[in-house]
């Protein structure tokens, strides 16, 4: 290169080094998966340490059940697509509230939260659907299957939190992961009572009269 146009590309660089980003920075970690950093919450380090390793269960399963419920709204099909294309996409951003609410709990107990999907993977306990488009029903079915894994782990992580004196975790797996997920199964469930959307049954009664009435007319 000319000494001209080096000395032209230096003069524009001078006084610009402070606003320069440091690019391609590598350090060891400031805090390594599964250790706690001592926070002033007056909470003993072993029901942290207990709490952290229960909330990233959780935490797992919470972000699976979230992204099955992203899946789903994708990939729905059939008459009632535009209901439930709604309510999967309702579901799914309750569920990712619930999920920066673990992770930030988890965070405030000193701990490290998962974040990655690789390692969300190796974690939770909800089975993997396949990459292709289900039905509707079998869809459901997975939802449900889903709420009730992390409603049963919820239930027993809020009673050890109790036990630890850990109230701020209790308190998140019952106000939040539990009744969120109650609900949402709820109204899932609700949709696979298999009843008439346009003529009601008629009672079994009611049938035998109406067959006795129109043989004594004949």
């Amino acid at each position: 290169m000319p000494r001209e146009n080096k000395e032209s590309r230096a003069n524009s660089q001078t006084g610009t080094e402070l606003a320069r980003p440091l690019l391609h920075q590598h350090a060891r970690e400031i805090q390594p998966y599964g250790k706690i950093a001592r926070l002033p919450i007056a909470l003993d380090e072993a029901a942290c340490a207990q709490s952290v390793e229960n909330l990233n269960q959780v935490l797992a399963d919470t972000i699976t059940l979230r992204d099955l419920y992203k899946k789903h709204h994708w990939q729905v099909a059939g008459h009632t697509f535009y209901q439930i294309h709604l309510l999967f996409d309702k579901h799914y951003g309750e569920q990712n509230e619930l999920v920066d609410t673990i992770a930030e709990r988890i965070q405030s107990l000193g701990g490290i939260s998962l974040a990655m999907a690789p390692d969300i993977a190796e974690t939770t306990l909800i089975p993997r659907p396949p990459r292709g488009r289900e039905e509707v029903p079998v869809q459901i079915s997975r939802l449900l299957e889903a709420h009730e894994i992390v409603l049963k782990e919820a239930r027993a992580m809020a009673r050890q939190a109790n036990e630890a004196g850990d109230d701020g975790t209790n308190d998140l797996l019952v106000s939040d992961v539990i009744r969120t997920n109650e609900l949402q199964a709820w109204f899932l469930a609700e949709h696979l009572v298999d009843v008439p959307l346009v003529k009601a049954d008629t009672p079994s009664e009611d049938k035998t009269t109406a067959k006795s009435k129109s043989a004594g007319a004949r």
